[in-house]
C-alpha cells in the first residue's frame, strides 16, 4: 500500500495555501479533510473552489471506490466564512461568482460516482450542513449539532442543498429546519432522517462501512447513484439518458463478463471499474 506522501503530484490535492487536505494512505478510501479549525472550518471561496476541483479529480480516479469528507480539530464545518462576504459577495457579479463556486462544489459531491461520506464530529452549520447533506451517508458522534440559519442572515439557503435537505428529511421537517434556523442535536437529527447513523467514532463507522463496498463493482455504485438520481422526485434534464448510460456501460464492462464466469466458476468476483 503507497503511502500518502509518497507521490503527491499524482494525487488530487487542493491549491498551495488553501486548508483542504486529501488522504490517500488508502488508495481506496480518499479523505477529504477540512484543515481550518481555528475558524472552525469555516468555508472561504478559495476553499469552495477546491472542493469542487478535489471532488471532480476524485470522481476520475479509478482506484477510488469511496471519499469521505471530514473537518479538523472536531469540527466538522460552520459553513460559509461571513467575514470575507463584504468582498467576496459584495454585489451581484461577485455574488453570481460566489454562489457558482458553491453550486460547483456540491454538485460535484453530489454527482461524485464513488460512495461519499460524512464524518460529521461538532457544528455543520449552513454550508457545512448542505456538504453532509451532498454526500451519499452521514455518520455523526454525540458532539454533532446541525443547523440551517439562513433565515438570520437574510438568504435564500441554494436549490443544490435545499432539495438534498427534502430528499433526504422530507418537505414538513425541511420547512421546519429552514424556517426555524434552529440547532438540531445529534439525537434529533438521526431521529429527522438527516445522520445515517450515530457512533461514538464518526469516521471509524464511515471506514468500517466504505469497507463493505470494496468488493463490490463501481460502475453498479455509479449508475444506482444516477438512477436514484433520476427517479427523484424533480429529476434533471438529462438524468434518465445517464442512468440509462451506465446501464450500457456496465452491460458491456470487463468488470460484468468477468462477473459471470466468477459465478460460473463458483469463485469471488474481483472488480476494477472497466
Amino acid at each position: 500500500m503507497p503511502d500518502a506522501s509518497s507521490d503527491l503530484s499524482a494525487l488530487p490535492q487542493a491549491a498551495p495555501g488553501v486548508p483542504i487536505r486529501v488522504d490517500r494512505s488508502d488508495p481506496a478510501v480518499a479523505r477529504v479533510i477540512l484543515d481550518r479549525a481555528g475558524r472552525k472550518n469555516a468555508l472561504t471561496l478559495a476553499m469552495w473552489t477546491a472542493l469542487g476541483d478535489v471532488f471532480e479529480a476524485l470522481a476520475e480516479a479509478p482506484e477510488v471506490r469511496a471519499v469521505i469528507l471530514s473537518g479538523a480539530g472536531g469540527v466538522f464545518c460552520a459553513g460559509a466564512d461571513i467575514s470575507e462576504f463584504g468582498q467576496a459577495r459584495s454585489d451581484a457579479a461577485s455574488g453570481k461568482v460566489y454562489s457558482a463556486a458553491v453550486e460547483r462544489a456540491n454538485l460535484a459531491i453530489r454527482d461524485c460516482p464513488k460512495a461519499t461520506y460524512a464524518a460529521i464530529s461538532g457544528p455543520a452549520m449552513g454550508g457545512g450542513c448542505g456538504l453532509a447533506l451532498c454526500c451519499d451517508f452521514r455518520f455523526a458522534d454525540a458532539t454533532a449539532v446541525f443547523s440551517i440559519p439562513a433565515a438570520r442572515l437574510g438568504v435564500v439557503y441554494a436549490a443544490t442543498e435545499t432539495a438534498a435537505l427534502v430528499a433526504t428529511v422530507g418537505a414538513e421537517a425541511a420547512k421546519d429546519i429552514l424556517f426555524t434556523g434552529r440547532r438540531l442535536d445529534a439525537d434529533e437529527a438521526q431521529a429527522r432522517g438527516l445522520v445515517t447513523a450515530l457512533a461514538q467514532d464518526a469516521m471509524a463507522a464511515a471506514l468500517a462501512h466504505a469497507a463493505l463496498l470494496r468488493e463490490n463493482a463501481p460502475m453498479t455504485i455509479a449508475g444506482a447513484k444516477a438512477t436514484l438520481r433520476a427517479l427523484a422526485g424533480a429529476p434533471e434534464p438529462g438524468a434518465m439518458a445517464e442512468a440509462l448510460d451506465w446501464q450500457r456501460r456496465a452491460l458491456l464492462s470487463e468488470d460484468y463478463r468477468n462477473a459471470v464466469e466468477a459465478f460460473a466458476g463458483k469463485r469471488r468476483p474481483e472488480f476494477h471499474g472497466r
